[in-house]
Order: C-alpha cells, then structure tokens, then sequence
C-alpha cells in the first residue's frame, strides 16, 4: 500500500492533511514447482503478463521468477521460498510441489509478513491468502469418463500415478478413480505405481507397467504432461500406439499436441497456466492493496480431442502465447 505523508502547514493556519507518496513498487516472487517444463513457462508468461498490464496502469510490480530445476526437489523450493522471505520480498505466488513440506516455509513467510498466494497444487495450510487453479478432481472425472466412453465401459484400465505429495495430480487421479465407479465392467488392473517427475523416469516407469500388463490393458490414464510423453513413448516401442490401448492425459506440450495429432493419444485434459499465472499475480497485488479477493479461484479445465483440437478457443490452450510476454 503506498505510505503517508503527514505534513504540517501551520505557517497557513491549515490543519495538518494526509498526502499520498508515490505509490511503492511490489516485489513479488512467482516460485514454480520447476523451470524447464512447458507448462511452468506458461505459468511465468501469465505471471508477466500481469507485471506488464499492473506497471502500465500505474501499479509499480517487479516480479522475480526462480524455482527448482526439478519437480521432486522438496529441499531447494523451501530454500527458495526461504530466501525470498529473508529478502522481505512483498508477497509470493507458490505452487507447491508437496502439499505439506511447504506447509512452514508458507507459515513462516506469513509470520514475516510475506502474504503467499498458492497457485496450481494445494497446500495443506490455511496461510496462505488465496488458492488460484484448476479444479483438478473435475479434470481426472472427465478423463475417467471419456476414458469409458472410448471403451464403452467395458475393459481393463491402468492409473500410473505421478509423486506422492503432489496435490494436483493425486487430486487428478482420485477424481479419475471415482468416475470409474460407475463403470462397473472397467476393471482397474494397476493404480499404485508413480512415475516419478521426469520424463526419463515416466518413460522407465511405463515400460514397466506395459511388460507386465501390455497384452491386456485397454486404456490408461496419465496425471500430468511427464507420464503422458512417457508412456507414449513406451506404447509406441511396444507397438500398440495409435488407439490400440486408449491413452488420456494431463497438461499440453509440444511432444503431447503432437501425440494428439497423430492419435497416439486420445485425449488430453488441458489447464489454464497463462490464465494461471496472471491471476495468481494479480490476486496477490489486490491483497497488498487492501482489496478483498477469493479464498478459491478456479482457473477452468477442458477435455481435448483431435475433433475438436483446432477450435480457437482449445488450440490457444494446447499453445498459449508464451512469446507475446517472455522475452528470450
């Protein structure tokens, strides 16, 4: 909030006044799980998109980006969250990539004075200010049922999980194991393995799963961008790519748009990160500035299919504009 002047003008015989200063600049820190998914880096054009129109209208924000390099690096994104803290940064926008090792990081900011919005994965804490994201247990509902209706409810399916801790997914993959319930002929033949957070140890994971169940398994279901390419990848190597077993998955890419297209997935359930990114600055920013704002923002989710894959409204979530607000 921008600070007081009390200024005394008694030489007029005026009563002291209350002047505004010029406004303050926010220093915000936007702290992702990881840095090198595409994802992330829709997060951080949402996050700069919203820097860039809050200094055009006269709000001086200054935003610093840095996260770990990878998802399971529990250890560096307290660090990081830390740090800011110590900085007396003005606020945080987080996505937590454990639901309760940030739990006193957050809590600790919240004691300095470092409000913190969680963005994307839930945060098992009532600290932070808001929670701006995806509904996640919708998103693995309508994988679940369009999963079904691929197989006409009939068949035998596999859940390969991402990492334990993770919020959003384990919430993707609970909404997808409840929409199974009502699909009493889809036997779920494995829903206990985790791939890990990157694509290597996804791909390694698959091909686990597909030696011992290939030659049965009809349709499985991917929690996020990671154990979509990898078991992609792994259906192609074994040769029942293309539709032979059914493939759902989580958050848009490059290699995953690609898969699309070329039927090697069905489906995709797709997010909103640049839409993500921007209201979790922005709620922050009306927070500083004394505005009310809501407990929970839910940044929508869609279920894309090859029909309909080149809609305008889902070809610009398959591709947000990442160039339009990130420089190289």
């Amino acid at each position: 909030m921008s600070s007081l002047l009390r200024t005394c003008l008694v030489a007029l015989g005026l009563a002291c006044s209350t002047v505004a200063a010029e406004p303050t600049t926010y220093t915000l820190a936007v702290i992702p799980k990881g840095t090198t998914h595409e994802f992330w880096k829709s997060i951080h054009a949402g996050a700069s998109k919203a820097e860039q129109e809050l200094n055009a209208q006269g709000t001086k924000v200054k935003l610093f980006w840095k996260g770990p390099l990878r998802e399971d690096d529990r250890d560096q994104q307290i660090q990081v969250v830390e740090n800011f803290t110590a900085r007396k940064v003005n606020g945080i926008v987080l996505a937590p990539l454990d639901s309760q090792a940030l739990v006193a990081p957050v809590t600790s900011a919240a004691q300095a004075g470092v409000p913190t919005v969680v963005i994307d994965s839930d945060l098992k804490s009532d600290k932070q200010v808001s929670f701006v994201a995806t509904d996640n247990f919708k998103g693995g509902q309508l994988a679940g049922q369009y999963l079904a209706k691929l197989l006409s409810g009939k068949g035998k399916v596999i859940l390969l999980r991402y990492q334990v801790g993770s919020a959003s997914t384990e919430a993707r993959e609970s909404g997808f194991l409840d929409a199974l319930k009502a699909f009493p002929e889809l036997n779920l033949i494995s829903a206990d393995q985790h791939s890990g957070a990157t694509r290597e140890t996804a791909y390694q994971a698959s091909q686990n799963l597909l030696n011992r169940f290939g030659r049965e398994v009809n349709g499985i279901f991917c929690p996020n961008e990671t154990v979509t390419i990898g078991m992609a990848k792994a259906l192609r190597d074994l040769g029942k790519a293309g539709g032979q077993v059914k493939l759902i998955g989580f958050d848009s890419g490059v290699q995953s748009v690609r898969d699309l297209q070329n039927n090697d997935l069905q489906a995709l359930v797709i997010q909103d990160p640049l839409k993500m990114g921007y209201l979790g600055v922005m709620t922050l920013v009306q927070h500083l500035q004394g505005k009310p704002i809501e407990k929970r923002i839910d940044t929508g989710v869609t279920l894309v299919t090859r029909d309909n894959m080149n809609d305008p409204a889902n070809a610009d979530l398959l591709a947000p504009p990442i160039s339009k607000y990130l420089k190289d």
